[in-house]
């Protein structure tokens, strides 16, 4: 089995926020999974470094447009390591790899029949990068994402017959019901679709910031035919002289936010069915996270939550778990500072972290550090055999936060059998001992189990654990989760 996850490529107009961390960690948690069953795994992510919004920020700063990317990429892939995220590869759409691919593509959806010359004229936000519909205008005649007033262009264009593509979008999203997820996003492109598409602007004439059309070079691709294409380009070039496409494409998964939910559920099909390309199996449209009170976040409000504020308080693997603990994966949520206190004392020091330091330290107490010749105890087989399964098909469901439940489920059911065998009570009874050294090795077992389902979500906690339990002497370790000031 092959797994190719991606993220949408970050635009490089700003810094890293809370958001890019979001996706960025969901597509490593499942790549991560995906490998521990065993499956041919690829993660892509990366940074969109073309169009208009890149042009003007570049210019804010006194900079040109390249110097700009160069500067906010670094600052994209310097986050990474720093919220544990590993992708097998990071594109840049000013790579000249990505480039050449692009016009490769574009130029068979051009000999294909699928593209046409003609005046464009609508409302645009600069922000987006992106020509409203009527339906997508906001009150005030602004942009329903940004807030900001929507302006008027008309320009020579090329166009994408995006029209000749509506029955086969219907049938795609009749059949495949799975083809977006979850429902209410699959509701919302449904209903795009349903207003009647329009042909789309392939091009943009008055820029000089993109990549250029090859059968005109008066123009250069409208940004999100650009950056779509990273997707299916990358694979070309990310390890030096190898080809992936055949092995990985189509994308099993793209993890998209619902701002972009438009260009990856019916432009991005389209295009590649234009370019005779094959469709990515899953598109998954996950939420906003939202300041403590609910209203997006904002630094004036005081109401945000600022990774490395997390990072700094309580660590990576705590971030990770907070991100998919806290708000249902796919869903809008409110996430705040005194929510990630909670969690990490309630859940990560107290119930998985006083499970490791109990286990360890009474293998260590009452035998010496040796796991005895013992069985498990049976009455706990069917939780801990058919964690696996259930983790597994939650993953399949893109339910990240499913699966970690599953797992809490039976890490809280592994404290309850602590305090039903209480140990340190069959330690005082030598007749008690072959009791003792069931429970000694369940527990060991158990641990063993969750730990191994739980590693994606915080990798380096669990690596650490994993190791311990291996050990031979099994000694205590310090606590995982330390108490911290709030």
């Amino acid at each position: 089995m092959t797994f190719y996850v991606t993220t949408p490529i970050y635009y490089v107009n700003a810094q890293p926020h809370l958001g890019h961390a979001y996706t960025s960690i969901a597509a490593d948690v499942l790549a991560r999974h995906h490998r521990r069953r065993g499956d041919d795994t690829f993660f892509l992510t990366g940074t969109d470094e073309h169009g208009e919004p890149v042009a003007d920020a570049a210019r804010a700063q006194g900079l040109e447009p390249r110097a700009w990317a160069d500067l906010n990429a670094a600052k994209f892939k310097a986050l990474l390591p720093a919220i544990g995220v590993e992708p097998d590869f990071f594109i840049r759409t000013t790579d000249p790899e990505h480039k050449r691919r692009v016009q490769q593509v574009l130029q068979r959806v051009h000999d294909n029949g699928h593209v046409y010359k003609g005046i464009y004229e609508g409302w645009y936000c600069p922000r987006c990068a992106d020509f409203k519909t009527e339906a997508e205008i906001g009150p005030g005649n602004r942009c329903p994402i940004h807030e900001i007033e929507l302006t008027r262009e008309r320009e020579e264009n090329w166009f994408f017959r995006l029209s000749a593509f509506q029955e086969r979008l219907e049938r795609l999203f009749a059949e495949q019901p799975d083809f977006v997820r979850p429902t209410r996003a699959r509701n919302e492109a449904q209903a795009f679709i349903a207003q009647g598409l329009q042909d789309i602007s392939l091009s943009r004439a008055r820029l000089q910031w993109g990549v250029e059309v090859p059968w005109d070079p008066g123009h250069v691709f409208y940004v999100w035919f650009d950056a779509l294409l990273n997707y299916y380009t990358a694979l070309g070039y990310a390890r030096p002289g190898e080809d992936l496409t055949a092995r990985y494409w189509p994308a099993q998964l793209h993890l998209v936010g619902k701002e972009i939910l438009k260009f990856h559920t019916i432009y991005w099909p389209a295009m590649l069915w234009a370019a005779d390309l094959e469709i990515p199996e899953h598109v998954f449209v996950h939420g906003f996270l939202q300041g403590s009170d609910g209203r997006k976040m904002s630094k004036s409000l005081g109401n945000g939550l600022d990774p490395f504020e997390v990072l700094e308080r309580f660590g990576v693997d705590a971030l990770r778990f907070y991100l998919f603990r806290d708000v249902t994966f796919g869903a809008d949520g409110n996430v705040g500072m005194e929510a990630v206190a909670v969690r990490y004392d309630s859940e990560l020091a107290n119930e998985y972290g006083n499970l490791v330091s109990r286990t360890l330290a009474m293998i260590a107490r009452y035998r010496d550090g040796a796991l005895p010749e013992a069985g498990h105890d049976a009455t706990l087989d069917p939780e801990l055999a058919s964690l696996a399964g259930e983790v597994a098909a939650a993953f399949d469901a893109v339910d990240l936060s499913g699966a970690l439940e599953l797992i809490w489920q039976r890490v809280r059911r592994l404290n309850r059998y602590v305090e039903e065998r209480k140990p340190w009570e069959l330690a005082r009874d030598a007749d008690r001992s072959g009791e003792l050294d069931t429970a000694l090795v369940t527990l060991h077992h158990g641990l063993d189990v969750v730990t191994a389902e739980l590693a994606p979500y915080m990798p380096a906690t669990c690596a650490l654990v994993r190791s311990a339990l291996e050990a031979v002497p099994i000694e205590p370790i310090p606590p995982l989760f330390p108490k911290r000031d709030r």
